[in-house]
């Protein structure tokens, strides 16, 4: 079974995520757990979290089709090493907020080298973060999302994913969210069967299906493997209804949280039942 949503807002309090998500008619959804542009937030005060999960309840989403991002500022990878703690300790402090929600994921953008050092260096400091988080704390899977390769940011490449998760030492609490419109414009075609079938061969021989945690599903501005992240609304841009219609129809996508990040949030609702219109009968 499928589970699609959206990236919903939670402006004005946490709780407020589960509620946008079930008036638009999520069965699943991301949010961000304290404001992304900012390093620091107030705890969680108990009227806050008592409506959290109230409102939870409500939607009946399970944790695992909840797909909270990271903050932006975060860089795993940074060069300086003062700068890279400052991003580990950012991504502590999200991921014991996701602990105190109770949700059991943390969707983050690998890191950056910012043209300061090699790739591999960044890799391998990206590395050393993620197994210094999974020491420092309990039961979070930490899932990686693929980039689209704009600027210097690494995860765009099938082996970067790989090579990561290799270095994790826990497996059990490393994972992989594929954003569509990122997947493209790295060079990974979906459009048709034959390169859908083609990517996805690679995806499963290089990373594995196991590690797929969670999926944003969007459209693409830019042509493939342009290495520029624009997303669009779906069967708009350069990636077309047919994939999305692959992706629904493809039983290795099942039970995961699956997300629009499209451009127009007034028209989620009919996106999102747009994709379950394009689910056959099995």
């Amino acid at each position: 079974m499928k589970y699609v949503g959206a990236h919903v807002s939670a402006s004005g309090g946490v709780f407020n995520a589960p509620i946008n998500a079930r008036e638009i008619g999520c069965k699943a959804f991301a949010l961000f757990v304290k404001n992304q542009r900012q390093w620091k937030a107030k705890d969680f005060d108990t009227k806050t979290l008592d409506k959290w999960f109230e409102e939870m309840e409500k939607t009946g989403i399970e944790a695992k089709h909840i797909l909270p991002h990271d903050s932006y500022l975060i860089n795993l990878g940074h060069p300086e090493e003062e700068k890279r703690q400052k991003s580990l300790d950012g991504f502590l402090h999200e991921i014991q907020r996701c602990e105190i929600l109770k949700l059991d994921r943390l969707n983050f953008h690998p890191g950056s080298h910012l043209r300061k050092i090699s790739e591999e260096e960044c890799l391998d400091r990206i590395a050393l973060s993620l197994n210094q988080a999974i020491d420092a704390t309990n039961d979070i899977k930490l899932v990686i999302e693929n980039t689209a390769g704009q600027g210097s940011n690494l995860g765009y490449k099938f082996e970067h994913l790989a090579y990561l998760i290799d270095k994790v030492e826990d497996k059990s609490r490393i994972g992989v969210c594929i954003d569509t419109c990122h997947m493209f414009t790295a060079g990974y075609d979906i459009r048709t069967r034959e390169a859908y079938d083609k990517t996805w061969k690679e995806f499963d021989e290089i990373i594995g299906r196991e590690y797929l945690m969670g999926m944003h599903l969007n459209d693409s501005k830019p042509e493939l493997g342009s290495r520029v992240d624009r997303h669009h609304s779906l069967g708009e841009g350069q990636i077309g209804w047919d994939a999305f219609k692959f992706i629904m129809n493809d039983e290795r996508m099942d039970d995961i949280p699956m997300v629009l990040e499209t451009i127009d949030e007034t028209i989620w609702p009919e996106e999102i039942q747009a994709l379950y219109d394009l689910e056959e009968v099995r």
